[in-house]
């Protein structure tokens, strides 16, 4: 959908003008709109598809009032990652505080960042429900691309729902045939979502004939989701068994794993990607002078210093992350006791003094995720550690990698602001995402052995070597190609055949290789939340890491139910106050 978002803020910049028949961005609600423009102007094929881009456009949370890009980025990479204990916030304890408290497991209902968050999600509900409003009177449209775009726009408003119920646990239902928004959040809306995305995979075509329009299969994906998340395990089973055996892309590619892990963030590879399930299209240097299309969210979360990307050093992995990835003598991982392990590091050390990486044994996505020091950055140079990094007492040694574009294609870097651009698609589901999604529901059906296959799957994919990171034929030359060396010692290997001998030893190796194969990529929090362990286990991290990064506070702590969920923002509760009583209800413990 590269062609589709050049032109996306014509279809935002509509709907600000006044296209606003449905709105849930309650702020909306109590300012008199300075110009409209009549559902009769946009009745027609071409007006309902550009107020259907519209919808797609807000995917990547941006352009939404004066809010920050990051904290609405589709990436998540601070709900799912930061808050999920893959990452640290990185730069330094004086940027962007408002993050600090949110990591810190104590946030206030006043937080900007939630109040982003939650506009973004209802200002993509809205141009949703707007598409659906109009559908109905536009004639011209044939039955079968009616039923496309209501499909799409169904899809759509389930994903922003989904990503509300998840964040936020309750909140309001507002559909196209809402007509007051001031709507109470005491009602659980998976069932609302569920239908929603039913609708998508009965009336979606499996092609598309524009990249990045969602088809069936992704429908299907993102029920099986919804259904695991319910803790529906048949039904969930049921979907993605359908995926894998018969899904396809939107442009006809049958879904499967990459031959390399690492193709998944080449924006070069992705027309021809057979595991971009629901991929969120990003482009770089588009004419507009922005880089409001290329991966704006995630403009902050390059490395540091003298790196050649300029800013900002922000989403750096976190050592109990990178420790996760030593594997044992016969290449599995160390499922209870991987910080006993831990990988060697450059922790504290400058640039100038001398540090040799870890010879231990690694699972290779390890250096596809994290910038280790030593080793080749891409094909940028060897990562010169301290250098790179804005404040390693502060957030640790590591950088991010998985969405830094490379030197040899600056088409896909976009300069045009303060930080860098870059065409590298955010993919909402992956292949292996929805492999490990199946896997899950094997074991909870207790068929381990089918559960043992699905984790292989992405376990043999890793073990590719064509796919590992190898060293540079001449260091001072990075631009010149890779030697047949591996760049650490990479042992990995799939699970032998009646590993999982109990349900419990199969959901432990699922949930941990969920942590390695989506590392960085914003589920991490979510997951642990649905698996009933994020009290458990992010406490654990914060007595390990704690000692490591400034940035973990002495009275950092997580308690459940409270932090299972985001507090509801009070500005959203404030304006929905009548006659002293407020309509939205704030979550428990907040």
């Amino acid at each position: 959908m590269k062609s589709l978002r050049i032109i996306s803020f014509i279809a935002a910049g509509l709907l600000s003008a006044g296209i606003l028949l449905i709105s849930c961005t309650k702020d909306f609600l109590i300012h008199t709109p300075q110009g409209q423009l009549s559902a009769d102007v946009l009745a027609t094929p071409a007006g309902v598809n550009g107020l259907l881009v519209g919808a797609y456009a807000a995917l990547d949370g941006q352009d939404v009032g004066n809010a920050n890009p990051w904290s609405s980025s589709v990436s998540n990479w601070i709900w799912g990652s930061v808050v999920g204990t893959d990452a640290s916030k990185g730069s330094y304890s004086g940027d962007q505080q408002t993050m600090n408290e949110i990591f810190n497991y104590s946030p206030s209902p006043d937080n900007q960042f939630f109040e982003d968050n939650w506009k973004a999600c209802y200002e993509g509900i809205s141009r949703c429900n707007n598409t659906l409003s109009v559908l109905p009177q536009v004639k011209g449209l044939s039955d079968a691309d009616a039923k496309n775009i209501e499909a799409q726009a169904k899809f759509l408003r389930a994903h922003y729902y989904f990503e509300l119920k998840r964040c936020f646990n309750m909140v309001p239902w507002v559909d196209e045939t809402t007509t007051d928004f001031n709507q109470p959040n005491d009602a659980d809306i998976w069932s609302k979502i569920e239908a929603d995305f039913q609708f998508a995979v009965d009336n979606l075509p499996e092609t598309q004939s524009e990249i990045g329009r969602v088809n069936k299969w992704a429908a299907v994906c993102y029920l099986g989701k919804t259904y695991l998340y319910e803790d529906k395990f048949p039904d969930a089973k049921t979907q993605f068994d359908q995926a894998i055996a018969s899904g396809k892309t939107s442009n006809g590619v049958k879904y499967d794993l990459f031959t390399n892990f690492e193709d998944n963030f080449r924006p070069e590879d992705e027309a021809g990607s057979p595991e971009a399930v629901f991929p969120v299209e990003m482009a770089a240097n588009v004419g507009t002078n922005s880089i409001d299309n290329a991966n704006y969210g995630d403009m902050l979360n390059f490395p540091y210093g003298s790196s050649p990307f300029g800013c900002c050093g922000f989403f750096q992995p976190r050592i109990d992350l990178v420790n996760s990835f030593r594997t044992d003598g016969s290449g599995l991982p160390y499922l209870d006791d991987y910080n006993s392990h831990a990988v060697k590091n450059d922790q504290g050390l400058l640039s100038a003094d001398p540090f040799t990486p870890d010879a231990g044994n690694l699972d290779p996505r390890v250096d596809w995720t994290a910038g280790r020091r030593g080793l080749p950055f891409h094909d940028w140079g060897i990562h010169p550690g301290a250098d790179w990094i804005r404040d390693q007492n502060y957030a640790g040694p590591f950088a991010n990698k998985k969405n830094i574009y490379w030197q040899a294609t600056p088409q896909y870097h976009d300069a045009s602001s303060w930080a860098p651009g870059s065409a590298i698609n955010y993919l909402v589901i992956r292949f292996a995402d929805v492999l490990l999604m199946d896997a899950e529901c094997y074991a909870q059906t207790n068929d381990l052995d089918g559960a043992e296959a699905l984790v292989n799957k992405v376990r043999n994919r890793a073990a590719n070597k064509s796919g590992w990171l190898y060293k540079y034929n001449d260091d001072t030359n990075p631009t010149g190609g890779f030697s047949t060396t591996p760049a650490a010692n990479y042992v990995i290997a799939a699970y032998p055949g009646g590993y999982f001998t109990s349900q419990d030893l199969a959901l432990k190796a699922i949930y941990f290789e969920r942590k390695l194969e989506l590392a960085m990529e914003g589920h991490r929090f979510f997951d642990l939340v649905r698996w009933g362990i994020a009290d458990q286990t992010i406490n654990a991290f914060i007595n390990y890491q704690r000692p490591f990064s400034s940035d973990i506070l002495s009275s950092a702590k997580f308690t459940s139910p409270t932090n299972n969920y985001f507090p509801i923002p009070q500005h959203e509760i404030d304006i929905t106050t009548v006659a002293g009583k407020a309509t939205l209800k704030q979550n428990p413990g907040y």
